[in-house]
């Protein structure tokens, strides 16, 4: 149980207090009500005595009381009906509510604030392992008391309003006073008239209510004296008079009304008088209320009639002042024999305002300090000299008859039945009883007699006598059977047991647990159950026996009363808190179970605090349906108490929780909660929009997009594809395109990156940098995505749907900011689209996107949404419903409730972790992408693709438009576009923008610029030049960045203009994702956002078409005027084209080389069939010559070997553009592959290995036009294209794509010391020896006479050619033989005649001719090449000598004839 304000010993005795009658005559009454009371309630504060009393018991012996309370009433001749006792209790506990704001009566336990007694707890908890610490903790600190006053009001209420019954005396009146007022005319005959009313009412049977203790009544006779009125010589004489009729012991005059009522109120006098009116204003709703209460009973209704103090009723023409009982019902129509039916009570005046009216009343007006004295005194005067002596009288003489007739009568009975059955009776047990309830015994019984004995010493506080006789009258009752009188002797037996000084004998809990049985289960008596209950669970918790105590209350809950069992209940969950081992999850428990039988009762406040005591166990454990069952019940019944934010609260809970409740009774709490929340708004609906908590919004996937919708595809028209919200985020595709922005705004701002640079951002999410507020456009809308999640099961259904924003008005364009002020909502600043009605089905996750129209130049801060929330009616066929209708307008049936709030968007940035404080600690950066700047007017492109492919062979030329289109109102220039694949496309040269058309290409539609060849130049290569220049590749310029070719650099607004691209498809099969970024400004500059950009991606699928390989080697032949400059060039062409594509075979129509150096010269290898065809899987073989060109500067050679009759001229656009932007890609992944092999330490070549190196290199692009011929749909098309096979190094094959490297083997791993000297490089073998070209210049066969001359002697010249550009020292040595056996066997032998080695110097560039004879002695065939020759820098002594092999056998055949 709760902790008391009074001890239990305290309690008990203010519980049965003797009780004394008030009879006041009329004018007594008058004088008294000068100060708004009445006689008994004037004495009222005064009724405790501040001193001991001693008394005499029977034997004599001096008994002492201590701190004795009597009680002063007046007399009610009728008594309390069940009814107006019901009223009053509830009354009592609705008056009675817990301080607000009381912090010191909560204790923290583990995770729970709960109310705990101050006992100390040392257990811990077996389910709740946090506790064990938390216990450690409560053991050393200061606990606080958690009271419940309303129980204790109750509890004093039901005991004082207790009816008195015939089956006990403690209820009955031991005295009466009688009152008159010493200004009457006859005060002695008012006494007489007044003590005969009192002897009239006690022994008439005209009334049975009130209960006398004993006939012989004490009457004390009070004179009530106005000392304001004056004549105080008459009121002594009439007390003179009354002290000789009724003796100093009997009579007492009272003077009071000290102060006159004409007085001004400027001294302050205590009110002792509130404390007691303030309960009994209860009782009294004449003076204080506005209107009755109404109690509506199970059976009929019955209207309580106020006690009315001046409704006096005239009996024999006298003054009566006794009055009806206040709890007394107008007519007697209430049969039940229960004493607290289930009734269910509503009050028609509010109990504040009562409590407000009577405390407002002040009492004692007239009344000084020393009137409170006098009153004092009086009572003490009446209790020492009047009531004591006459109770101690009383007791002394039912002590004699007692024994006296013990002696006669029972005495023999006594002793014949111990003869015959025994010394001790033998106790029935309460089962085998009969239900003798109605037994009645009469008023001189003696067992009544020792009953009434009893309650006597009881009142004044003599226990041990009185347990002695509620013994014995127990006894006594038992054998008898009289149950009712037997079960009020265990009761009281009990409480005197207890309150027994020196405790001489437990506390026999036993007598009680049958006393409540007999009360409930025999004599159907609730009443005297209950007061059983109360007063041995108060013993029991004394006790610290809080299990017996609880058991006892929760036994006594019943149906037949709400009240009483939720204030048990409430009760029994203190107990369970209180025990050694707080047993948190029972008090929980039974609080919700009081909580549920308080709201039964019609007491909301109390039920409301019931459940949010049990919501703090249950709150956050996993228990979600008891959390939603208990914060319903608080919004509900928070509602009825017109707490609406704690109904919305409460509500708010059940639904942002993840609820398992089905669909019907989470739809349920959406309108319970809907309704209340509507009730709030009402009650403000100027206030500010209160933030609503469905549907979940998740902040982080807020997305944010700048700029129009993109325009969807119109016919052959493609928009570009730029950036939507509809495209997922790829952190991977964001940085390359923040490298191309930051590549073209390098070129832009001559190779520097501005520092105040910002990378465009049109799309911000949770992966963007948004450490930087965005630029948005104005006039361009601002579009943001919200993620809103729906919960529950059941669909919602969102309303005039819009973002929250704050604007604030600045001038970018002037030197200054403007004033910047905020502006709450305006049209004409931003414009917002509002969507009607979206609807977000059961547990669904839905994308909203919102608008807003920047009207005008400022900074925007986009706060959240706001909307109307409501339900749809007909939910069965919401889950096959299609989303999109949401948007639609009209769709959803209302179920007419929606309420208007607001969401916020707050998101929080990302986590700091640069410096040490931050790795330290957890902070976190800004998130400003709901903080746009919104910035003047710019320019806005369009651009529309025409005629582009989705599919190309590898290779393939093809010719498309492109249009750009401006939409804004500011002019565009400087329009560039940016790739990392610039050999993708072009828009042609810079000489040539429009391609001329030949009439042969036009009839084919042909991409190439081509004329029509003459047959006499079919052989020979065709010549043509051009500058990379022209191309846009100059010397340090960017190739990915390509000068768009306007007319005027400019586009004006609402102009267009369609230019021609040539598109070159990828090298590698697959599909291909190929960004564009078409970078553009406004001609007039801004502060804020320098350039804008827009976003292509195109995707090509490539199919394979033809594989191209080249060589070159040099010619051994030194022809063309001793000029030894010439090549081979070995073209194998294969057509790898699996007819995917209805491809039915390849053409090759031209080669064509374009270089510095060299330049093809004819085709070798030439067939009479002009045409060369290449079916599926067929491949060909072509050889060229390729010779110096004549005047090498930084103009490109173009050479074109025709196999068609027109000729492509490959120096102009495309052609020319392609071939120059894959020789730039060439480049560039060239000397990216050679910086990672090089690393970062770059070693020096020396010159030497430079000048030898440069021997073997060759400087020759070979690029292969070719025709592809494809049906589709019945029809043949002629698809064209070229390749490109750049050829660095003789004898090195080269490929028109790259090629795939094997991955290395896994090797094991080595650790070595890296030597500091590093050995120079040394060239390798193949590229020593391309240092000499040699040629054998001899007859193929030579014809001589052995008969005639044995020696056949053939001239043969060597021909040396020094391929570098320094002087070479040459050695020839001519004794090489040939060690093999085959070689001889086959080639046989032969001698050179002569010098057999030669040194010679050859200068740059030098032709050598050395004229040698071979001696041959028989027929054959020889082969000449077995002479070795080394070859070595001038300058150099021995490094790099080696042997120059030719790799060709030079063959001779020596005939004879």
């Amino acid at each position: 149980m709760a902790q008391c304000v009074q001890s239990v010993q305290e309690f008990i005795q203010d519980s049965f207090v003797p009780l004394v009658a008030a009879l006041c005559s009329e004018e007594a009454e008058r004088l008294t009500r000068k100060n708004n009371l009445g006689f008994s309630e004037l004495v009222k504060p005064f009724c405790r005595l501040t001193s001991e009393v001693h008394m005499r018991d029977p034997n004599n012996q001096l008994h002492v009381i201590k701190n004795l309370k009597i009680a002063v009433n007046n007399i009610i001749t009728h008594s309390p009906q069940p009814g107006g006792i019901r009223k009053l209790l509830h009354d009592v506990v609705s008056v009675s509510q817990p301080a607000e704001g009381l912090v010191t009566n909560v204790i923290t336990a583990g995770d729970y604030d709960l109310n705990i007694s101050d006992r100390s707890v040392k257990a811990s908890v077996p389910w709740y392992n946090n506790w064990k610490d938390t216990l450690m903790e409560l053991n050393t600190s200061t606990f606080y008391s958690a009271t419940t006053p309303w129980f204790e009001a109750y509890r004093e209420s039901f005991l004082q309003s207790m009816p008195a019954s015939d089956h006990e005396f403690l209820n009955h009146y031991v005295a009466c006073m009688l009152v008159v007022s010493s200004g009457e005319p006859e005060p002695v005959e008012q006494f007489l008239k007044l003590s005969q009313e009192q002897h009239r009412i006690q022994h008439s049977s005209e009334y049975a209510y009130p209960k006398w203790f004993i006939p012989n009544t004490l009457k004390y006779y009070v004179l009530l004296h106005d000392v304001s009125a004056g004549e105080e010589q008459r009121a002594d004489s009439v007390y003179e008079e009354m002290k000789q009729r009724y003796g100093t012991q009997g009579c007492y005059l009272l003077k009071i009304n000290s102060r006159g009522s004409n007085r001004g109120a400027d001294e302050q006098i205590p009110d002792p008088w509130s404390q007691y009116l303030q309960k009994n204003s209860i009782q009294n709703q004449e003076s204080y209320d506005d209107g009755p209460y109404t109690v509506i009973s199970n059976k009929n209704a019955d209207h309580l009639i106020s006690d009315g103090l001046d409704n006096d009723i005239q009996v024999d023409g006298l003054s009566n002042n006794f009055k009806a009982h206040p709890l007394q019902l107008d007519h007697l129509s209430d049969t039940s024999s229960s004493f607290d039916g289930t009734d269910y009570i509503k009050t028609t005046s509010s109990l504040h305002e009562s409590k407000k009216t009577s405390s407002g009343t002040p009492h004692g007006a007239c009344l000084t300090l020393t009137d409170h004295d006098r009153i004092r005194q009086f009572i003490q005067e009446f209790t020492f000299r009047g009531l004591l002596p006459h109770i101690e009288k009383t007791i002394r003489q039912l002590n004699d008859q007692l024994i006296s007739r013990k002696g006669l009568s029972r005495s023999l009975f006594s002793a014949t039945k111990k003869w015959f059955s025994g010394s001790k009776v033998p106790e029935k047990s309460i089962n085998e009883l009969k239900n003798t309830s109605g037994l009645l015994y009469p008023p001189e019984a003696p067992e009544l007699q020792i009953r009434k004995m009893a309650d006597l010493c009881f009142l004044v506080q003599h226990y041990e006598l009185a347990y002695s006789c509620y013994h014995t009258a127990k006894k006594d009752f038992l054998n008898d059977q009289a149950m009712l009188y037997a079960a009020g002797a265990l009761e009281m037996a009990a409480v005197s047991a207890f309150l027994q000084p020196g405790a001489p004998r437990p506390y026999p809990a036993h007598y009680m647990d049958t006393a409540i049985q007999t009360y409930r289960d025999i004599c159907k008596n609730m009443v005297l159950a209950e007061r059983c209950v109360l007063l041995s669970a108060e013993i029991l918790k004394s006790q610290s026996k809080y299990s017996d105590a609880a058991a006892l209350l929760i036994r006594l809950t019943s149906e037949d009363s709400d009240l009483r069992s939720a204030l048990l209940l409430e009760q029994a969950a203190h107990c369970f808190i209180n025990m050694k081992s707080p047993m948190v999850r029972k008090f929980a428990f039974h609080m919700i179970l009081a909580g549920h039988r308080y709201s039964k009762a019609g007491q909301k406040k109390h039920a409301l605090r019931c459940y949010c005591q049990a919501m703090q166990v249950y709150k956050g454990k996993g228990w979600s349906l008891a959390e939603d069952h208990i914060n319903f019940t608080i919004g509900r019944q928070s509602f009825t108490l017109r707490q609406l934010d704690n109904a919305v609260s409460a509500f708010r809970h059940i639904l942002i929780n993840d609820s398992k409740q089905p669909a019907a009774q989470q739809g349920t709490f959406l309108r319970e909660y809907l309704y209340v929340y509507k009730n709030v708004t009402q009650l403000s609906p100027d206030g500010p929009l209160p933030q609503l908590p469905l549907p979940y919004i998740n902040n982080s996937a807020t997305r944010v997009f700048f700029g129009h919708d993109r325009r969807p595809a119109e016919g052959e028209k493609q928009a570009a594809t730029h950036i939507s919200l509809d495209q997922e985020y790829d952190c991977e595709s964001s940085h390359q395109w923040k490298e191309l922005e930051e590549q073209v705004v390098a070129v832009v701002n001559k190779g520097i990156i501005p520092a105040n640079f910002q990378p465009t951002q049109y799309c911000l999410n949770s992966f963007s940098d948004n450490s930087k507020f965005p630029l948005a456009v104005v006039e361009e809308p601002v579009t943001v995505e919200v993620a809103f999640r729906n919960p529950l099961k059941v669909p919602l259904l969102l309303t005039d749907l819009s973002l929250l924003w704050k604007f604030q008005p600045k001038d970018f364009s002037a030197k200054h900011n403007g004033a910047t002020k905020e502006l709450a909502c305006g049209n004409d600043m931003i414009g917002a689209e509002v969507i009607a009605e979206f609807l977000i089905n059961s547990e669904e996750t839905k994308m909203a996107r919102l608008k807003l129209f920047p009207h005008q130049t400022g900074e925007l801060h986009i706060l959240g949404v706001v909307y109307n929330l409501g339900t749809i009616q007909g939910t069965m066929m919401i889950d096959g419903i299609d989303p999109s209708i949401g948007l639609q307008a009209g769709k959803f049936v209302y179920n007419g409730m929606s309420v208007r709030g607001r969401q916020d968007l707050e998101i929080q940035g990302p986590r700091l972790n640069n410096t040490k404080e931050e790795k330290t600690s957890i902070k976190y950066g800004p998130d400003r992408r709901l903080d746009p700047i919104i910035t003047e007017e710019m320019p806005l492109l369009e651009v529309f693709f025409i005629n582009f492919p989705t599919g190309l062979l590898c290779g393939e030329i093809r010719k498309a438009y492109v249009e750009f289109v401006n939409v804004s109102k500011c002019p565009l220039t400087a329009l560039k576009v940016v790739s990392k694949h610039p050999e993708f496309f072009t828009f042609g040269g810079n000489t040539a923008v429009l391609t001329p058309l030949s009439p042969s290409a036009s009839e084919n539609c042909s991409a190439y610029k081509t004329v029509v060849t003459d047959s006499t130049s079919v052989c020979t290569a065709l010549m043509s030049s051009a500058s990379s220049v022209n191309f846009g590749l100059g010397t340090g310029s960017q190739p990915e960045v390509i000068h768009v070719p306007l007319p005027d650099s400019v586009l004006l607004p609402g102009a267009s203009i369609q230019l021609p691209m040539w598109l070159h498809g990828p090298d590698e099969e697959g599909v291909h994702e190929i960004n564009f970024l078409f970078y553009y400004e406004s001609i007039k500059k801004h502060s804020k956002m320098c350039h804008r950009v827009l976003r292509h991606t195109a995707v090509i699928c490539t199919s394979r078409s033809l594989n191209v390989r080249a060589t070159v080697c040099r010619s051994n032949a030194l022809e063309d005027e001793g000029k030894g400059d010439n090549m081979l060039v070995f073209v194998d062409v294969e057509n790898i084209n699996t007819s995917e594509a209805g491809v039915k075979e390849f053409h090759i129509v031209q080669v064509s080389s374009n270089s510095k150096h060299w330049k093809l010269q004819k085709a070798v290898n030439r067939s009479e069939d002009k045409d060369y065809k290449l079916a599926s899987r067929e491949r060909g073989k072509l050889c060229f010559k390729a010779v110096r060109c004549k005047n090498s500067g930084e103009n490109y050679t173009f050479a074109d070997v025709v196999f068609g009759n027109e000729q492509i001229i490959s120096s102009a656009s495309p052609c020319a553009d392609f071939f120059f932007r894959s020789l730039s890609s060439e480049l560039k992944r060239t000397h990216t592959q050679s910086n990672m092999f090089q690393g970062a330490a770059k070693q020096l070549f020396d010159e030497a290995v430079r000048l030898i190196q440069k021997c073997s290199e060759v400087d020759l692009n070979i690029v292969v036009l070719w025709k592809a011929y494809v049906v589709e749909d019945n029809k043949q098309l002629i698809l064209e294209g070229q390749h490109h096979v750049i050829l660095h190094t003789v004898g090195k094959e080269a490929f028109s794509f790259p090629q795939k490297q094997e991955s290395p083997e896994m090797v094991l791993l080595k650790f070595f010391r890296p030597e500091n000297t590093s050995l120079p490089t040394r060239p390798t073998p193949e590229q020593l020896s391309n240092l000499i070209k040699t040629s054998l210049h001899y007859p193929e066969s030579f014809n001589h006479s052995f008969h005639q001359k044995s020696l056949c002697l053939v001239p043969v010249t060597l021909l040396l050619s020094n391929c570098s550009e320094a002087d070479v020292d040459v050695i020839i040595d001519l004794r090489h033989k040939t060690t093999s056996p085959e070689a001889l066997e086959i080639h046989g032998s032969f001698t050179w005649l002569g010098q057999t080695q030669y040194k010679l110097q050859l200068k740059s560039q030098e032709v050598y001719n050395l004229q040698l004879k071979a001696c041959f002695v028989r027929t054959g065939v020889y082969n000449l090449g077995t002479h070795r020759v080394f070859a070595k820098l001038a300058d150099q002594v021995t490094l790099f000598e080696t042997s120059q092999q030719n790799s060709m056998p030079a063959l001779i055949i020596i005939n004879n004839i």
